[in-house]
C-alpha cells in the first residue's frame, strides 16, 4: 500500500464510527448535484466512500478507471456533509482520495498546469497580470457575446468567457459620486479588533476591486485593518485536487504570515478560501511544530459577511436594485455561515432581494472543475442560471471569485445582461452613495 493510501486508511480509522453508523440512508444523494444528473450510485458520496474503503481494503486499485472517474468526477461541494447523520468529514477523505488517485495516476494536464500556476507566485502573478491586460482589450468581451446563444463552449472558449466574468460590473442604477482612493481611519484605533484580510491569488489578480472594497467597509464598520505582507494563495485549489503537500506548504506561509501581523481575526472574501483556511488545523494536525498553531489561526478565519453581520453593518446610501443571492458552496456546506449574507443585504436601503431556487447547490465552477470538467460543469452550470434568470432579478449577488467567473460566464454566454456583483462589491456602493466613507468613527 502507498503511503497516501496509508493516509487515507489512517483518515478512514478516525472517521470508523461514523462510517459504522452509516445505515445507507440516502439523505447525501438529492443533496449531491452529480448523482441527481447522473443517476449512478458511485457517483453519490456513499457511492465514493465505498470505492475509497475498496482502495484502503486492497479490493481496489487506485489507478482503476471506476476509481478515477467517479473520485475525479466530485465536485467537492461538501453538501452532503450537512444531511450526513454520521458526520462523515466527506471532504477531508476526498482530499486523501485524490491524492491516492494522483500518485495512482497523473492528473490531466490541464489540472497539473493551473495547480503548478497558482502554487508558484512567480507564475501566478504574471498569468493573471497577463489576464488583467487581455481582459482590458476588451476583446473577451467582445467573444463572449458572439458566441453568446450558441453551444456552451469548452477549453480556451469557456476561459475566455469566465476572463470575461471577472472584469468590473457595469455602474448600477442611482446617483453617482467619486470614491476615495482610501478610507481615513479616525479617532483612536486602540480599542478596534485588528483584523487581516487574505488577498488571495485569483481575488488578488483579478478581482483586486473587491479586496479594496474589503479592507473599506471593514474600516467603516469599525475594524482595524492591517496589511500581512508575505501571504500567498490559501492552497483550497491544491488541497481539492489532492495535492496535499503543496497545500500545506502554502498554508504554513501563511501561518508565519498572519501569526507575524499579530491579527485578531482573519477576514476571507472568497468562500473558498476562507474553508481551506479553516481547515489548517486538520491539514496540518500531523506536524507537531505548527499544528497547535495552525488550529489556532484557523479559530480567527471570519467569512467578510460575519464580520459586517457582528457589527452591523452599518446603514449607507440606497441602491435600488433587484437582486438575487447565490449561496457559495464553501460558506454554506463547509462553514455553515447561512444567515450574516442576508443580514448585510437587508442592511442596503432600496435593495430588493428575491429568493434563488436551488441556492445550496453547486454552480459547477468548484475551483477548478468548471475547466477541467466543462462538459459535467456546464451541465450543473446551466441549471444555476436558469435558477437565476427565472427570479427576474436584474443582479446576482455570491461572495466567491469562482462562483462569479462560474455563474457570470454561463450569464453571458445566454445573451443576458446581467452583472454578478460581490457582496462586499454591493454594501461599498452603498457605503459610496451614502457619503459614509471618512464620516464613521466608531
Amino acid at each position: 500500500m502507498s503511503t497516501a493510501a496509508h493516509s487515507l486508511a489512517s483518515a478512514v480509522r478516525k472517521q470508523e464510527q461514523g462510517l459504522l453508523n452509516c445505515v445507507h440512508c440516502g439523505f447525501c444523494l438529492p443533496a449531491c448535484p452529480t448523482y441527481r444528473r447522473l443517476g449512478d450510485e458511485a457517483d453519490s458520496p456513499r457511492g465514493r466512500l465505498y470505492l475509497m474503503q475498496a482502495v484502503v481494503e486492497g479490493r481496489l486499485d487506485p489507478g482503476a478507471e471506476a476509481f478515477q472517474t467517479h473520485i475525479g468526477r466530485c465536485l467537492g461541494c461538501r453538501a452532503c456533509e450537512p444531511v450526513c447523520p454520521s458526520g462523515v468529514e466527506y471532504g477531508h477523505l476526498l482530499e486523501l482520495a485524490r491524492q491516492v488517485g494522483g500518485d495512482a495516476r497523473r492528473p490531466p494536464v490541464l489540472a497539473r498546469i493551473l495547480l503548478r500556476v497558482f502554487g508558484t507566485a512567480w507564475l501566478a502573478r504574471p498569468a493573471l497580470f497577463a489576464g488583467r491586460l487581455v481582459r482590458a482589450t476588451g476583446l473577451p468581451a467582445l467573444l463572449t457575446r458572439i458566441l453568446a446563444g450558441r453551444r456552451p463552449p469548452k477549453g480556451a472558449r469557456l476561459a475566455v468567457a469566465m476572463l470575461a466574468a471577472s472584469a468590473p460590473p457595469p455602474r448600477l442604477p442611482g446617483p453617482a459620486e467619486s470614491r476615495p482612493a482610501t478610507v481615513p481611519q479616525r479617532g483612536d484605533t486602540g480599542d478596534k479588533p485588528t483584523v487581516g484580510v487574505l488577498a488571495g491569488c485569483v481575488q488578488a489578480g483579478l478581482f483586486g476591486r473587491v479586496n479594496q472594497a474589503t479592507v473599506r467597509v471593514l474600516q467603516a464598520n469599525g475594524y482595524r485593518v492591517v496589511s500581512v505582507p508575505n501571504q500567498g494563495c490559501c492552497g483550497a485549489l491544491h488541497a481539492h485536487g489532492g495535492d496535499l503537500e503543496t497545500a500545506r506548504s502554502l498554508a504554513r506561509r501563511n501561518l508565519k504570515a498572519f501569526e507575524a501581523a499579530g491579527v485578531d481575526m482573519v477576514a476571507m472574501n472568497a468562500s473558498g478560501c476562507g474553508a481551506a483556511m479553516a481547515d489548517y488545523g486538520s491539514l496540518l494536525a500531523d506536524d507537531e511544530e505548527v499544528g497547535p498553531r495552525a488550529t489556532a489561526l484557523a479559530g480567527k478565519v471570519r467569512d467578510i459577511s460575519q464580520l459586517l453581520a457582528e457589527r452591523g453593518p452599518v446603514p449607507g446610501g440606497t441602491v435600488p436594485l433587484k437582486v438575487t443571492y447565490d449561496a457559495p458552496c464553501h460558506l454554506l456546506h463547509a462553514q455553515g455561515v447561512a444567515n450574516p449574507p442576508a443580514r448585510v443585504l437587508d442592511s442596503i436601503p432600496g435593495l430588493e432581494v428575491v429568493p434563488l431556487p436551488g441556492t445550496a447547490e453547486c454552480c459547477g465552477g468548484a475551483g477548478i472543475y468548471g475547466l477541467t470538467n466543462p462538459r459535467l460543469g456546464g451541465w450543473i452550470g446551466s441549471d444555476k442560471v436558469q435558477s437565476v434568470l427565472g427570479t427576474g432579478a436584474a443582479a446576482l449577488v455570491t461572495g466567491n471569485p469562482g462562483c462569479m467567473m462560474q455563474i457570470g460566464a454561463g450569464l453571458a454566454l445566454t445573451g443576458a445582461g446581467i452583472p454578478v456583483l460581490h457582496l462586499v462589491e454591493l454594501l461599498d456602493e452603498s457605503y459610496r452613495r451614502g457619503g459614509l466613507y471618512g464620516k464613521v468613527d466608531r
